[in-house]
């Protein structure tokens, strides 16, 4: 038993090693550790329904900044209520720094699921609160930004379908353009990393200035689409003020672009 024990241990190390040196070829560095994620621990995993998840992070101590359309069940177009959102800070490796359950959700009203154009991405945007605030040292909300200019290095840590128990970090990509109030960037996203923060890494703290609505290519190039803070931001922290707790209009039915167990879509703009 224990010779197995050491052959086992043996193999997961060198299966680690595989995955990090892929990952890092990709641009992608695996947060493994606690050491690792120290600093990150404010982006967390959205469990949606019975089996979708999307990345969000904390802006405040009980709200949290994803995308519109993880709000939705991407095979039915349905609206998630709160009570089937559940969001893992830190969630790494089968545990999370801290689990809390959801009292509302807004996406923004322009949002349109149905709508498939890249204006539709900039509006991309939706705020949960949470039913209690995570007050704890190691988890800090993330302040937000204007959105960069083009040429800007930014940074994406998300979860993924293929590495969906422990975050990654792309921080070597850059914003290509704007189109349409969306930001076009060189990161490199998969499914589950909808809704992931896009940060600013040049200063003191990342501070986060959109967050992942699509991915797509232009001209053969894979590229993330981001959606747009200034306005819609300040329109979504008004209505919350408000306590409209109303998740926007009332989507369509729409067609299952894939089997995933997320709710990212392809695009090509």
């Amino acid at each position: 038993m224990r010779l197995a024990g050491v052959i086992l241990g043996g193999m997961m190390c060198l299966l680690m090693a595989v995955v990090a040196q892929a990952q890092e070829a990709s641009g992608l560095k695996t947060l493994f550790t606690a050491d690792d994620s120290r600093g990150w621990d404010g982006v967390g995993r959205l469990n949606l329904g019975s089996g979708s998840f999307c990345t969000g992070a904390l802006i405040g101590e009980d709200m949290v900044l994803t995308a519109a359309h993880c709000l939705f069940d991407n095979r039915t177009g349905r609206r998630f209520a709160p009570d089937e959102i559940e969001f893992l800070a830190g969630w790494r490796d089968g545990r999370a720094q801290a689990y809390r359950g959801v009292r509302r959700a807004i996406a923004h009203p322009d949002y349109d699921i149905g709508n498939k154009n890249m204006d539709r991405m900039a509006q991309d945007l939706a705020l949960i609160q949470l039913d209690r605030p995570i007050k704890n040292g190691r988890i800090k909300p993330f302040a937000t930004n204007n959105r960069p200019r083009k040429g800007d290095r930014v940074g994406v840590v998300s979860y993924a379908h293929d590495r969906s128990e422990r975050p990654s970090l792309q921080e070597l990509c850059h914003v290509l353009a704007r189109q349409s109030g969306a930001l076009i960037l060189s990161c490199e996203v998969d499914f589950g990393s909808s809704g992931a923060p896009i940060f600013v890494l040049d200063g003191d703290r990342p501070e986060i200035v959109s967050v992942v609505s699509a991915m797509g290519e232009v001209r053969d190039q894979k590229v993330s689409i981001g959606t747009s803070l200034e306005q819609p931001l300040a329109d979504l922290m008004s209505l919350m003020a408000e306590g409209d707790g109303v998740f926007g209009r009332k989507a369509p039915q729409v067609r299952r672009l894939t089997e995933t167990s997320s709710t990212a879509k392809f695009i090509k703009p």
